[in-house]
């Protein structure tokens, strides 16, 4: 049989060359995506391909009402990040017995508390990792949206010595709600007063007590979660921050106006601001505050192969990885130069 009868040439094979020897290359520089079973959940771990048995910073990433780890590890690009910037990240799965929409319970006081309810249940994920993995625990980080938001402003403050930066998106304050009435009409209008609940939180810490660093952000055209939330959230943890910077005093370390702001353009999609308070001190950044114009309840950035993701926002993933690791002292690798890009993660092959 000859080459032209099979419709197989030298000039079309060439793809298909191409398309195995990258699917090659993927394999040996790709990381693994893995079920991390933990208390009968369907946890997933994503390993970055460099680890060689040396300490990495671990990231929890905590998923909204409806979702799961696969859902907003796809939705976050997250994977992406951990193999690019070399950390490990832990997707703790919430499941429908639960919560009947699979929400974190961040409104019940069973689960608002050092030491019960969902806050230990993921800082014992957490441990279970390191202890089959080196994790560096200086840097273990938490982030999430919506529900997982507001579970992740809970595990900053209940757990600030394990997590030393947190990444709400669409969240709320700390303890914005404790009741499932309250939790709608925080989330429509708001929570308590902000600077009495930066006082709970820092109430709340463990001793000895450390700052949280603390990268928000939200949509202005959220009509799931009031962006008055987000201003909370700001406010909140300069109020907590400030206490720990005064050792349980009231003060104005890190002023509630920001020491700096810019503006920026997705290109072909959504406008922003991004804000930044430090500490008048040391000009130390503690917190980044993220508003996308036009932006409803979502994670911005990302991929739509994911729920509640707004490709035509900033790459919010990207945001907090090189903010917490600026604070933490941590390096951010850029890829450049490029000839081939692929995305591992769902063998998906772009040329």
């Amino acid at each position: 049989v000859s080459t032209q009868s099979t419709g197989i040439t030298k000039m079309n094979r060439f793809p298909i060359v191409l398309f195995l020897l990258v699917f090659l290359v993927s394999l040996a520089f790709c990381g693994q995506f893995i079920d991390f079973p933990f208390s009968n959940r369907a946890n997933k771990l994503f390993i970055p391909s460099n680890y060689t048995g040396a300490p990495l910073p671990l990231f929890v990433m905590l998923h909204g009402c409806t979702q799961n780890p696969t859902d907003f590890s796809r939705g976050t690009n997250m994977n992406e990040e951990a193999d690019r910037q070399h950390f490990f990240v832990l997707y703790p799965e919430q499941t429908s017995s639960a919560n009947l929409n699979k929400c974190w319970n961040w409104f019940e006081p069973a689960h608002q508390s050092r030491g019960s309810g969902e806050p230990k249940l993921i800082v014992d994920m957490v441990n279970s990792v390191s202890q089959k993995y080196t994790i560096d625990t200086k840097r273990i980080f938490v982030a999430g949206l919506s529900a997982g938001a507001a579970m992740t402003v809970i595990l900053g403050a209940t757990y600030s010595d394990v997590f030393t930066c947190i990444g709400p998106a669409a969240g709320l304050e700390f303890k914005a709600a404790t009741s499932t009435s309250e939790a709608f009409i925080a989330m429509s209008t708001g929570g308590p007063d902000p600077t009495k609940q930066g006082l709970a939180a820092y109430n709340a810490m463990p001793s000895p007590k450390k700052p949280v660093c603390v990268a928000v952000s939200h949509g202005t055209s959220d009509s799931t979660v009031n962006i008055v939330n987000g201003n909370q959230i700001v406010t909140q943890w300069i109020v907590t921050d400030n206490y720990v910077l005064c050792s349980g005093s009231s003060c104005n370390r890190i002023p509630t106006s920001p020491s700096s702001q810019y503006t920026g353009t997705v290109p072909g999609g959504r406008s922003y601001t991004v804000r930044l308070y430090n500490d008048s001190n040391n000009a130390q950044n503690f917190l980044k505050f993220v508003t996308v114009d036009g932006m409803g309840h979502a994670w911005p950035g990302g991929s739509s192969a994911g729920t509640y993701t707004d490709p035509k926002g900033p790459n919010f993933s990207d945001f907090i990885v090189k903010f917490f690791f600026d604070y933490t002292g941590g390096n951010v690798t850029r890829l450049t130069n490029r000839s081939v890009v692929y995305a591992c993660f769902d063998t998906v092959f772009f040329f």
